[in-house]
């Protein structure tokens, strides 16, 4: 039986270790979290917020996954796209999901994430 969600994968083109980590750690706040020796050779990222792994996996014939994506739960939804756009990155708001505040938004190398907050009432 499925008892929980480990992580989800997203892939990145080779090289984009320091961008993912500026992102992830830098804007998002998440933790590196460091790759088994047998998987950080090929290169990639980890990283963690709670109970909430992001894999960044190299892909050779990368491109970036524009409808598929993780759906992160935030608090304070509003500071939060603040916090984005202030670094630069888009903030696209969407309230087509009843009972919830959410925006769209991509990562450094074009990866779409959704970021949702429920609404009290």
């Amino acid at each position: 039986m499925i008892a929980a969600l480990d992580h989800v994968q997203l892939a990145a083109p080779a090289g984009s270790e320091d961008a993912l980590r500026a992102y992830y750690a830098g804007v998002l706040g998440m933790t590196e979290i460091p790759k088994p020796p047998a998987l950080a050779a090929r290169g990639g990222c980890w990283f963690r917020a709670g109970p909430v792994q992001l894999h960044l996996g190299v892909e050779q014939d990368f491109r970036p996954a524009r409808k598929a994506h993780p759906g992160l739960r935030v608090t304070a939804i509003g500071a939060f796209a603040a916090r984005l756009a202030d670094h630069g990155a888009e903030v696209h708001w969407d309230d087509r999901l009843p009972g919830h505040r959410r925006f769209y938004s991509e990562d450094p190398v074009g990866n779409r994430l959704e970021f949702l907050e429920p609404v009290d009432g």
